[in-house]
């Protein structure tokens, strides 16, 4: 069987038996999953290992796991902080902004590999300008080069744990003040302009081997009048040949305000396929996930099939239990936590998606 393009989520704890089947459908290719999956360490991991269980290859297993308000895992994970504080960081102490960057996405990755998520999309690559709440402090910095900087140590400590990371808003989010999961944000700048700030650290990444991206649900009705997750424009024509992209394309959640524009589940779903995302995400309303598998009439396509493959993270061969009570992650672990207890860098939990 093959990896399906959908990428759907689940109602709780356990697998529920619909949901097993729902899972089988040729055209699933994996499992988001948010807070309300998660109980404890040991729930979690055995729901994990029972969704890899129900075929072959195994489905992906991914999460929103960035740290600060977007961290699904909580009680029993180390507690990481919003990006934003490796910028401030950095710009205190250039080394240790970019060596606790890179430390604490090892330190996620490990985490989340350990209990058998393959990746979670992170980073955000997305550049700080105060402009965008919904954006905010996820980004790393405000300035291009420097974003591009930390990121790519961050993605460095993903990898250094074997989880491959997903870039996202691709081309930028971060300057307009909308939040696509409630509205449709509009961009008017020029595609020069968002080349030389916005579309930075995502060039850079990519001529460094980024495996996955996640586009945006933002117009930008000066290159087309398409989202750039419904673009070929975006992802085709800029993001595959201009950029000469070779990895994954995951589309952002297509029950969001910002893909409305584009019609029923079923157009959004086609529409980004079609543009050039590998897989698709329909998240928090089941109902509509079901019917779009139903009615949903394609063939997984062989490209898209090596780049979803490519996405698997390396199974840890050590529990979570084991994870802990190894010296890198205690004294990891003790390093980012600390940032996160910072009282000006405390955030709530959020059920931002992606």
């Amino acid at each position: 069987m093959s990896i399906g393009p959908i990428m759907l989520d689940l109602r709780g704890y356990i697998l529920e038996d619909d949901e097993r089947e729902m899972l089988r459908h040729p055209l699933v290719g994996g499992v988001i999953l948010f807070s309300r999956n998660y109980q404890d360490i040991a729930q979690v991991g055995e729901l994990c290992r029972q969704i890899h269980a129900l075929r072959q290859p195994p489905l992906l297993i991914a999460v929103d796991h960035e740290g600060g308000r977007v961290q699904r895992f909580r009680q029993g994970f180390s507690a990481l902080p919003p990006c934003h504080c490796f910028g401030k960081l950095y710009d205190e102490d250039k080394l240790r902004g970019l060596q606790l960057a890179e430390q604490a996405g090892w330190l996620m990755a490990a985490e989340l590999l350990a209990i058998g998520v393959d990746f979670s999309f992170a980073p955000v690559l997305d550049l700080n300008k105060g402009i965008s709440d919904v954006i905010g402090d996820r980004s790393f910095h405000r300035e291009p080069e420097i974003a591009t900087e930390l990121a790519r140590r961050f993605i460095r400590g993903m990898k250094a744990a074997g989880m491959p990371a997903v870039g996202k808003h691709f081309p930028g989010h971060g300057s307009v003040k909308e939040d696509s999961h409630h509205a449709i944000p509009v961009d008017r700048r020029r595609y020069e302009d968002i080349a030389m700030s916005d579309l930075v650290p995502f060039e850079r990444l990519i001529n460094a081997g980024l495996p996955a991206v996640m586009p945006a649900h933002v117009i930008y009705p000066k290159i087309d009048d398409k989202p750039a997750g419904y673009s070929a424009v975006w992802l085709q024509d800029i993001l595959r040949q201009q950029l000469a992209f070779q990895g994954a394309i995951f589309s952002d959640d297509i029950s969001m305000a910002g893909a409305e524009v584009v019609g029923s589940y079923h157009d959004r779903a086609v529409a980004a396929l079609h543009a050039g995302c590998d897989m698709v995400l329909i998240c928090n309303n089941q109902h509509a996930a079901v019917k779009l598998l139903a009615d949903l009439d394609l063939t997984p396509q062989p490209v898209s099939q090596v780049r979803l493959m490519r996405m698997h993270g390396q199974a840890s061969d050590r529990s979570f239990t084991d994870l802990r009570k190894d010296g890198q992650w205690q004294s990891v672990s003790k390093a980012i936590t600390v940032l996160e207890r910072s009282p000006e860098l405390k955030l709530g939990d959020d059920e931002i998606n992606s």
